[in-house]
């Protein structure tokens, strides 16, 4: 196998050819950023969060294909992941994970002491998530925690602490990747029982959809308490109806509970992410 081929199947590991994890993890650390800068995010701080989202999300993937690689074979999504098919070795995957982890530390040594604290726990967040679906029925929380702690380490960044604003934006990002990553969860349903994996969509059993509903609702309510808290004028509240809108066509789309469209429902969920951070960028804009 070439060099070019084995470096192709190592971007293949940190999922480079699937962003979609880039984007749902960037975009609450993109509120989070705006909303503490006060819609001036410092340049340098926003670098280090950027490209510390890309190499946390990869070495997230990485450290999770290890923990599969003994499940990933046998589930029909999966099958084809580089340690499932042999492309890459358990052990290039640890060198892999040491090499990205190594380089977030690098990233998080550029930032204040409170930003840097808050950087030990989402480490841990990130190394225990993949090992915590199987044995915690509710593996989304800690996704959700992992995916949303970028948040508070922003706020701490910017201000050097982690005011009231910005716990509710880490609450609201964690509500989202239990609902986003339900839906993912949902296509995988049957096989995740065969195997022994857990997730919210077997929890959550036949009513799935109307848990996730009701987390949608939650999720509605604490984006208008984060606009209220932080002053936020119409842009922001048009963000937020159209994010409504977005998520009762994620409930029509998986209504079916066909795999496709609950996956095409967690993809779809991008948007509202964006469309939530085009509102808080307008209103600092036009304010």
């Amino acid at each position: 196998m070439s060099y070019f081929s084995q470096l192709k199947n190592y971007a293949v590991l940190m999922r480079l050819n699937k962003p979609i994890g880039i984007w749902l993890l960037l975009w609450p650390t993109l509120w989070a950023l705006w909303m503490a800068g006060d819609g001036h995010p410092d340049p340098e701080i926003f670098t280090i969060f950027v490209l510390g989202v890309v190499i946390m999300r990869s070495a997230g993937c990485v450290l999770n294909d290890f923990a599969d690689r003994k499940i990933d074979p046998y589930i029909e999504r999966t099958h084809q992941r580089p340690i499932a098919s042999g492309a890459v070795d358990a052990t290039e995957a640890l060198v892999l994970f040491t090499a990205l982890s190594l380089s977030a530390i690098g990233l998080a040594a550029l930032l204040n002491q409170p930003a840097q604290i808050l950087a030990v726990f989402a480490a841990m967040l990130t190394i225990s998530y993949p090992f915590i679906k199987r044995i915690f029925s509710l593996p989304q929380l800690f996704l959700g925690a992992a995916f949303g702690w970028a948040v508070p380490m922003a706020f701490a960044a910017q201000t050097g602490e982690v005011n009231q604003l910005g716990w509710l934006v880490f609450g609201t990002a964690l509500i989202w990747a239990i609902i986003y990553d339900t839906f993912y969860a949902m296509a995988d349903r049957e096989e995740d029982l065969e195997v022994g994996v857990k997730s919210t969509a077997i929890l959550f059993g036949e009513a799935d959809l109307f848990i996730i509903a009701g987390l949608q609702v939650t999720m509605l309510i604490s984006l208008i308490l984060i606009g209220n808290m932080a002053q936020f004028g119409i842009w922001y509240y048009y963000s937020v109806a159209i994010s409504a809108l977005l998520m009762a066509y994620h409930q029509w789309l998986a209504r079916d509970r066909k795999r496709e469209n609950c996956t095409a429902a967690f993809f779809n969920n991008h948007y509202i992410g964006m469309v939530i951070f085009v509102g808080i960028w307008l209103n600092y804009t036009f304010q």
